[in-house]
Formats: C-alpha cells, sequence, structure tokens
C-alpha cells in the first residue's frame, strides 16, 4: 500500500512536506523489507532528519540532521534499537528546546536542563497527539 495511504495522523496535520519525505521513504522501505514495523521506522527515521514533532504535528527544523543519539547510529548499531526522542530535536540547542516548551505551555520549564526539556517536550506530544486522536 502507497504511504501516502498509510499516512499517521500527526502528519496528516503537518506540511506536504513532510508528508512527501515519509511517504516516499516508506515506500522504498516497503520494497527492500517489505510492509511492516521496518517501514514505518525508517519512514520516521528519514522524516527527523529534516523535521521536529511539536504538539500534535511535525514542523521543519532550523538546521537537518540527526534528532537524538539514535538517529545518529547507522548500520547495525541503529538496527539493534534503542531510546529515540519521540520527534524532538534532541540535538537542538537549550534556548530552542526552551521556546518549544514555551509554545507547548509546559510548567517549569525555566527550571529545567536540557533532558529535562526534551522529556517534558515528548510528554506534551503525546498528550496532544492522543487528543487529537479522539
Amino acid at each position: 500500500m502507497p504511504g501516502k495511504d498509510e499516512l499517521p495522523s500527526t502528519l496528516k496535520r503537518s506540511p506536504r512536506k513532510a508528508q512527501e519525505t515519509w511517504a516516499a521513504t516508506h515506500d522504498a522501505a516497503v520494497e527492500e523489507y517489505g510492509e511492516g514495523e521496518r517501514a514505518h521506522r525508517t519512514a520516521f527515521a528519514s522524516l527527523k532528519h529534516s523535521f521536529e514533532k511539536v504538539g500534535d504535528h511535525w514542523e521543519p527544523k532550523a538546521k537537518k540532521g540527526p534528532s537524538d543519539a539514535q538517529a545518529s547510529r547507522s548500520g547495525r548499531a541503529a538496527r539493534k534499537g534503542g531510546d529515540t526522542a519521540g520527534g524532538v530535536d534532541a540535538n537542538a540547542s537549550k534556548r530552542h528546546l526552551y521556546e518549544v516548551a514555551r509554545r507547548l505551555g509546559i510548567r517549569g520549564r525555566s527550571r529545567m536542563g536540557k533532558a529535562e526539556l526534551v522529556d517534558a517536550i515528548q510528554r506534551a506530544n503525546d498528550r496532544a497527539t492522543r487528543r487529537a486522536r479522539s
């Protein structure tokens, strides 16, 4: 099934370029690996190089590149799994993360370190996605 027909709900609320990036990568991954979880993971990995999740949608990143330590890995090391930042650009500056947290209305953000901001943004994104789906 073409990737454009399988777009996750967060991508349906995102810019066309994000949708096209995910769909094209998904289609190529399906040809390579077959339909399933691996194709979806590959498509999200590609998406995270150019976009970050903010609330219930994806927005272009100021600077392209891996979004977290897991995305920086390649080959066999990347396939072993590990924790990701769930679409949060964990490699962004603390100032950027603070601004995203401000937009999402995260309380206590001024007292948080970078890792705490990433975790708080990830939780806020998950809440926003759940609300948008219901």
